[in-house]
């Protein structure tokens, strides 16, 4: 989690589109990536979704839930799953109220769950001063291979920034969900409940520095970067 100065952004962006082949003599299809950044953390709400498609997966529904309400609507979306980088209660706020809409579940690693069962560890009751919990429907063991909206999605766990946190991997489309493991230039903060240091930098270079240069990571905060430009620019995971 990084607070920001300004408050409540509601904008939606296309920031990326896939051009890939699906076989021998078939033809290209794009992969789109949306980015709305809202709430009081200015978080990163992603949707991926296939160009002509309706189909498509959240990771990491943020407060306000009416505002992705009108965005999946304005795009004709049908949601097949909710995937959560971590339990942080800005990266959750509206996850009960999309699974609850479309009638779907929500995926978060299995050593996430205390954090998300307390007030105090998802920073729901420090931040705001009003406490909430949160209980996903599926608890994954982070290795795992998902399979949503056409898309295969390899599970990386990266904890430190929380004990459960992790990445999500589209190799496919050579695209990683970072949360608030991996930014642009920095790392996650790992002064919070479960948080720790040393854990954070050995998984960014054991579970994430191995991966392609030319992935394009997408964190939780800010903007995009790659994998080729964190492993030579990031000052945290040098040496």
């Amino acid at each position: 989690m990084e607070l920001a100065t300004f408050q409540h952004l509601q904008c939606y962006r296309e920031i990326a589109i896939c051009r890939l082949a699906s076989g021998k003599g078939k033809r290209m299809s794009e992969i789109k990536i949306g980015r709305k950044t809202m709430g009081v953390c200015a978080t990163n709400c992603y949707f991926l979704y296939r160009e002509g498609g309706t189909k498509a997966v959240v990771v990491d529904p943020a407060e306000n839930g009416a505002g992705i309400f009108k965005l999946l609507s304005e795009k004709d979306f049908t949601v097949e799953a909710i995937l959560l980088t971590h339990g942080h209660f800005d990266h959750l706020s509206a996850a009960d109220a999309v699974r609850k809409r479309y009638g779907i579940k929500v995926y978060a690693g299995n050593e996430e769950r205390p954090v998300m069962n307390s007030s105090s560890y998802n920073l729901s009751l420090p931040f705001t001063g009003e406490g909430m919990t949160f209980e996903a429907d599926e608890y994954f063991k982070p290795g795992k291979e998902l399979d949503f909206a056409g898309f295969r999605i390899e599970t990386i766990p990266v904890p430190g920034h929380t004990i459960g946190s992790v990445c999500y991997y589209f190799e496919e489309q050579k695209v990683l969900f970072s949360g608030d493991t991996l930014f642009a230039g920095s790392v996650g903060r790992s002064d919070f409940p479960t948080g720790n240091a040393g854990q954070l930098i050995r998984a960014i270079k054991s579970g994430l520095m191995s991966l392609p240069d030319d992935v394009k990571v997408y964190p939780g905060h800010g903007e995009s970067t790659t994998i080729g430009c964190e492993r030579v620019n990031n000052p945290f995971i040098q040496g």
